[in-house]
């Protein structure tokens, strides 16, 4: 391509084009995020850098960026769309560790390392932290934080007050023998398999696969049936409903063929509920191994694998796997398979599938991390003695903050009335026996969005951080995200004796919720008043 071509354009020039012709401001460095991430093509010439017009305009033509110009027409100019990190994968987002366990509310990694590390840029013109420096993470939750901090060489402090919480940030960030550990879980699997062959579920479900595969590939054969349904050539409900009915006949008359209970007596716990009776002596069978497992940090590891297990094994229908509504036991239509799909009788593939993948993610962080200190406490950030309780758990990192101080915060608190941070993990406390301490949850869903519950989110988070400044050092940064709805945020910096400096707006994208409309989360940028 020749360089007199009049459709190629410097990076300034490109700024200036594409403002004027999607009246908007695009800045310089807007064009180099779409270049630095392969969304439009660079051209060199005696060390400068020039891109297509034709390709921009494209690029601004295509979903993506259709949906930055409408989402800053929306929401503001100052949207920070670097911080979309729409240029990512889910394998980027979920990288290594922080797929270990399932948590709603979580940030993705990138966020964290966007602001802990070294770079500058138009929107984050100063290094706040450096290597070396100790974090604290006072709403620590999966442990985002804490596995970030240890990848950029950094110490990091969580607390808690879940103790389920607590025990997945801690098995992301410690060292295991492996070998021990892949002993353990082989262990655990091939008892689990004999065990299985007892109970006589793997006969019936086998049979049950088998048939259902069949009826399906001739009642709901994909790609064909969606497309008549979408086609309005198929009545969706009406025709489900015929052949789930049909085909009940044949999944009765093989629960008793194998003589399958599939309801527990008991309907009193979560784990009662929620679990068929095959899946529910597999869960207790499993867990009874787990205790016997004698290193500690294994057991814990095992303990999180068997979590995730029984998570994906509750007897709800695809769709409602994240907002459980009533537990199933038989055969259902799925709309999101578009076909006839059945309950799980056994946690054997799930576990298999689980227990593999945690091993290689462990292993793979082990790989990249730092010789740094990071832990979770379990305890209530408003009054958690955080020096003289990590004191007891890892001395060496306790007088490191004695001496240093902490940099900073870097945390994501609750919002308000969102979500219950115990009850999504029901089944966790229901198994391990951990204590729930709903009531001392800042801004739970169960407590509402009304004004009381707005008072006393104000109250806790400003309590929090009045107990993190007692080890903060004296030029402390911290960095709070928030969907701040209801503008409390000012009012918390000024409770804690803080100032709100910056706020980065960024869109929130690949959101789980049905409505896709447009949506930001404030990151505040605070200091001492």
């Amino acid at each position: 391509m020749l360089f007199k071509d009049k459709d190629l354009l410097t990076i300034k020039e490109a700024s200036e084009w594409a403002s004027c012709r999607f009246d908007r401001s695009i800045s310089t460095s807007n064009i180099s995020y779409l270049v630095q991430y392969g969304r439009i093509k660079k051209y060199t010439n005696n060390g400068a850098t020039y891109i297509s017009k034709k390709e921009l305009l494209s690029y601004y033509n295509s979903f993506r960026g259709k949906r930055e110009i409408q989402w800053k027409k929306i929401l503001g100019e100052d949207l920070n769309w670097h911080l979309s990190f729409d240029h990512l994968r889910e394998v980027d987002t979920t990288k290594h560790v922080h797929r270990l366990h399932p948590y709603k509310g979580k940030f993705i990694p990138q966020l964290v390392e966007y602001f802990l590390d070294e770079h500058t840029d138009e929107f984050k013109k100063e290094v706040l932290f450096k290597k070396g420096d100790i974090i604290v993470d006072p709403f620590c939750g999966s442990g985002t934080t804490l596995v970030q901090s240890n990848e950029l060489g950094m110490h990091a402090v969580g607390i808690d007050i879940s103790a389920f919480n607590a025990l997945i940030s801690n098995v992301k960030i410690n060292t295991y023998d492996f070998q021990l550990l892949y002993n353990e879980i082989r262990y655990i699997t091939n008892s689990l398999r004999k065990i299985i062959a007892d109970l006589n579920i793997k006969d019936f479900d086998a049979e049950l696969t088998d048939k259902l595969a069949k009826y399906n590939n001739k009642y709901f054969p994909s790609p064909e049936y969606k497309y008549k349904v979408r086609n309005k050539e198929i009545n969706e409900t009406e025709y489900s409903k015929e052949h789930v009915e049909y085909f009940k006949y044949i999944y009765l008359s093989l629960i008793k063929k194998h003589k399958i209970r599939l309801l527990q007596e008991s309907q009193t716990t979560f784990l009662d509920k929620w679990y068929l009776e095959p899946v529910r002596k597999e869960i207790d069978f499993t867990f009874e191994r787990v205790k016997n497992i004698k290193n500690t940090d294994v057991k814990k590891v095992v303990s999180i694998i068997l979590s995730r297990t029984i998570r994906s094994c509750r007897a709800t229908t695809h769709a409602d796997l994240a907002t459980l509504k009533e537990p199933i036991s038989e055969i259902y239509y799925c709309a999101k398979h578009g076909k006839i799909c059945k309950p799980l009788f056994s946690i054997l593939g799930w576990w298999d599938r689980y227990s593999k993948d945690t091993i290689k993610r462990l292993s793979d962080f082990n790989k990249i991390r730092t010789n740094t200190h990071q832990y979770c406490l379990t305890g209530d950030a408003r009054t958690i003695d955080i020096y003289g309780d990590l004191k007891k758990r890892n001395t060496e990192f306790a007088e490191l903050i004695k001496k240093q101080k902490v940099a900073g915060i870097f945390s994501s608190p609750p919002y308000v009335g969102l979500i219950d941070y115990h009850e999504q993990h029901a089944y966790a406390y229901d198994l391990f026996g951990f204590e729930r301490r709903d009531e001392l949850e800042i801004g739970p869903l169960f407590k509402g969005r009304g004004r009381d519950a707005r008072e006393s989110y104000v109250e806790g988070i400003s309590e929090v951080l009045l107990n993190c400044k007692k080890i903060l050092a004296e030029d402390y940064n911290i960095l709070l995200v928030a969907n701040d709805k209801f503008n409390l945020y000012p009012t918390i910096a000024e409770k804690s004796g803080m100032r709100i400096i910056n706020k980065f707006r960024r869109p929130v994208l690949n959101r789980t919720e049905k409505d896709k409309g447009a949506y930001s989360e404030i990151i505040f940028h605070i200091k001492e008043n």
